[in-house]
C-alpha cells in the first residue's frame, strides 16, 4: 500500500484473501477511514478506481487487483475540533503514538457524539494530526472497552500501520470475564458480517468475512469465567460477537450478553458488583507490533483499569466463600 501526502493518494493491492467477496466491502475493510457510502461515492465518481476501472460495488473480487484513491480535498471532516483532555499515553515517537483508553471514550465523532472523542483529544495533544485521516486512528476500541491502541503520527506510520493490520502482523490479546464455566480454552473460526435485521450489531453470518478468536482459559470461578483472547482478525466487536457465539457471552455486554448469572447463595455485596458492572467486561491488555519506521519489534502492556479489577476480587472472594 502506497500513500502520497501531498496528494493524499492511495494505492493498494487487494489481498488474495479477499477472493470472492463483494467490491464494497472489501474496499470497506481496506480502507477503514473512511465510510462505505463515502467509497461507493467515490467509486461511481472516479475517484477509486480498481484495475483503473470503475466497477460496481457488487463485483465479486479474484484478489490482486490494484486500488487507486485519489481522496478529494473535502474528504476529512475540518469540523473535528481540538478538545484539550488527559491521555494516558504510554509510549510516543516521531512517528506512534501508543495509549491506554479508559473505558466510555468514544474513538472518533458519530451519530450522538460529536465531542468529546479520543479523536478530539488527539487534536488537541498534536496539532499535526489534523492532517491524517481521523487524527492518525488505524484501529479501533469500543466505546466501553478499555485497554491499548496505537495511533500513526505520520502518513508512512499511517500506511504501514494499515498493511500490518490488514497482513495480520500486529499482535493484540484481551482479557474477558465470559457468562458461564469453560472447561477449556480453544478458538472460534466463524466469519462475521452485519446483522440482517438490526443494523448496528454485528453477527456470525455464513457470506461474513474471515474473523478468528483465540481464548485460554485463566480462571473459572462459580459461574464465569476469566479468560485471555487473542485476535487473528480484527472485525467489529469481534471478541463479544464470538464469545456469544460459543454461548459464553461477555458479562455486561448490553448487545450480544444474556440475562447475569447468579450464583447460588451470592452474598449481598457480590451481587451489587455483578449488577454495578454496566459495561462488556473487555479490556485490550497488550499490543505488538513492528515499529513501521525501524522496523524493531516492540509490545506494551496496559494494567487493568480498577472496574476490572474489583470485579476480578470480588469473583475470587465469592469463589474463596464457597470452597471454590
Amino acid at each position: 500500500m502506497s500513500q502520497d501526502p501531498a496528494g493524499d493518494d492511495i494505492e493498494l493491492i487487494i489481498p488474495d484473501d479477499h477472493a470472492g467477496a463483494r467490491l464494497d466491502k472489501t474496499l470497506a475493510v481496506l480502507l477503514p477511514d473512511y465510510s462505505r457510502s463515502r467509497l461507493k461515492q467515490w467509486l461511481s465518481a472516479g475517484d477509486l478506481t480498481v484495475d483503473g476501472a470503475s466497477p460496481a460495488p457488487k463485483t465479486a473480487i479474484a484478489g490482486g487487483e490494484r486500488v487507486r484513491l485519489i481522496v478529494p480535498d473535502d474528504a476529512h471532516d475540518e469540523t473535528v475540533a481540538p478538545e484539550a483532555m488527559a491521555l494516558d499515553i504510554v509510549y510516543e515517537d516521531e512517528a506512534i503514538l501508543v495509549l491506554n483508553k479508559p473505558a466510555g471514550l468514544v474513538m472518533h465523532p458519530g451519530a450522538g457524539n460529536h465531542h468529546g472523542t479520543l479523536q478530539n483529544a488527539l487534536l488537541a495533544h498534536d496539532e499535526s494530526l489534523a492532517a491524517l485521516p481521523r487524527a492518525g486512528i488505524v484501529h479501533r476500541l469500543d466505546k466501553d472497552t478499555s485497554g491499548i491502541l496505537v495511533v500513526a503520527k505520520t502518513f508512512a506510520a499511517h500506511k504501514q500501520l494499515v498493511a500490518d493490520l490488514a497482513e495480520r502482523t500486529i499482535k493484540r490479546e484481551y482479557e474477558a470475564v465470559a457468562l458461564g464455566v469453560m472447561t477449556a480454552g480453544g478458538h472460534v473460526d466463524a466469519p462475521i458480517d452485519r446483522h440482517p435485521i438490526d443494523r448496528k450489531k454485528m453477527a456470525v453470518r455464513e457470506e461474513g468475512r474471515d474473523a478468528v478468536t483465540h481464548y485460554r482459559v485463566t480462571t473459572r470461578y462459580r459461574a464465569h469465567t476469566h479468560v485471555r483472547c487473542r485476535l487473528e482478525s480484527g472485525r467489529t466487536h469481534q471478541i463479544r460477537v464470538h464469545m456469544a457465539h460459543i454461548r459464553y457471552p461477555l458479562l455486561g455486554d448490553p448487545v450480544y450478553g444474556r440475562r447475569l448469572s447468579l450464583p447460588k447463595d451470592s452474598s449481598a455485596p457480590f451481587i451489587d458488583v455483578l449488577r454495578g458492572f454496566k459495561r462488556q467486561a473487555l479490556h485490550a491488555a497488550s499490543l505488538g507490533l513492528d515499529h513501521p519506521v525501524t522496523g524493531e519489534a516492540m509490545q506494551w502492556h496496559a494494567p487493568r483499569p480498577a472496574d476490572f479489577e474489583a470485579l476480578l476480587a470480588a469473583l475470587a472472594e465469592d469463589a474463596r466463600a464457597h470452597g471454590r
